[in-house]
């Protein structure tokens, strides 16, 4: 999933963005600067590799695919796109917000952060509904547990995914003053009431829906395991620990970056002091991060949610150790005599 890049520069050195973006300075280029680079840097260091094994391990060793696998595998493939972005992020804000990557890479890094994230809810939200059919009506919905619907859930996904992002590219910006180009993110559109009602809909619709369902489908699933003494205790450990684990991403993760945004939209729509819009800024600086943060809960869930998948990366470790020691002792027999 990508994280929105940052908005109007510090008025020290862009000293028009004050004229652009109201009165009010920014002043809060040093919590972007040191403080965005390291937890993105930790984010990618983590999430790709972690990632990357993630896709090899349902592709390679995964056969034959069940619906589970094929949504956790395209949820491991958005992840993934998201985090190929991080690096330039990385760069703009350690360079004091130079984007040196030309407009078109902007519009395609923020593009890409919109789509990955709501591509990333989207297929939670798919996965929820699935466990849901599997646990709670096992025998009238049998059919949940071919692939294919799963492939057509997945393909619907990425096609709405990409319809409500496409006016994104319609709203953001990027400025270039005293020989330094700064790539706005969608907040800071100059179409305020476009944006405004962009937001909301785009909020209501691929967030606070996609929450309420995901809710509802592990409330409703908790209860039916409470109610069930005839299931495995196991069983229902593992139903716990999965939508801890799934609410935790939805309400840690995506629920404060979202209420943020809001605010910090209205906030540019409303008469206020300086000192108070500075505050709702700097809050929606430290919830971007929260959005990405979502790739290590993705990769928890790939554990909590199939044993295969822990085998398969036993196995792989002990195959790659098992590798090594053979490997060894050939070297040690070929240094003998």
């Amino acid at each position: 999933m990508n994280e929105p890049l940052d908005d109007f520069a510090n008025a020290s050195d862009f000293p028009d963005y004050a004229a652009a973006f109201g009165n009010c300075t920014d002043e809060k280029i040093s919590l972007r600067r040191h403080y965005l680079p390291v937890i993105y840097s930790i984010i990618f260091l983590v999430g790709f590799p972690g990632n990357a094994v993630a896709i090899s391990t349902y592709i390679f060793k995964m056969r034959p695919w069940k619906s589970s696998t094929v949504i956790m595998l395209n949820l491991a493939c958005t992840d993934l796109l998201y985090l190929t972005s991080l690096p330039f992020l990385i760069h703009y804000y350690a360079s004091g917000e130079n984007w040196i990557f030309g407009d078109l890479m902007c519009k395609l890094i923020r593009f890409g952060f919109h789509f990955n994230l709501y591509s990333s809810i989207l297929f939670l939200t798919c996965f929820s509904i699935f466990r849901y059919f599997v646990i709670n009506h096992p025998m009238s919905c049998f059919s949940v547990h071919k692939t294919r619907w799963a492939v057509v859930a997945c393909a619907v996904v990425w096609i709405v995914s990409l319809m409500a992002v496409i006016p994104v590219n319609f709203l953001i910006s990027s400025t270039t003053k005293t020989n330094r180009s700064a790539c706005l993110d969608l907040t800071s559109s100059e179409d305020l009431i476009t944006l405004k009602w962009y937001n909301v809909i785009l909020t209501t619709t691929t967030f606070c829906l996609p929450l309420v369902i995901v809710t509802l489908c592990y409330t409703m699933i908790i209860y039916t395991l409470t109610q069930g003494p005839q299931t495995r205790s196991c069983l229902k450990q593992k139903a716990r620990r999965l939508t801890i684990l799934l609410l935790l991403v939805f309400y840690i993760c995506f629920l404060p970056f979202h209420i943020l945004r809001v605010i910090r939209i209205e906030s540019r729509l409303l008469s206020i002091s300086c000192s108070t819009e500075n505050q709702i800024y700097e809050a929606y600086i430290v919830s971007k991060p929260l959005a990405a943060l979502n790739t290590f809960g993705n990769l928890l869930l790939y554990v909590v949610v199939n044993d295969n998948f822990q085998r398969a990366i036993c196995s792989m470790v002990r195959c790659k150790a098992s590798g090594d020691q053979e490997q060894a002792k050939k070297i040690g027999y070929s240094n003998n005599p």
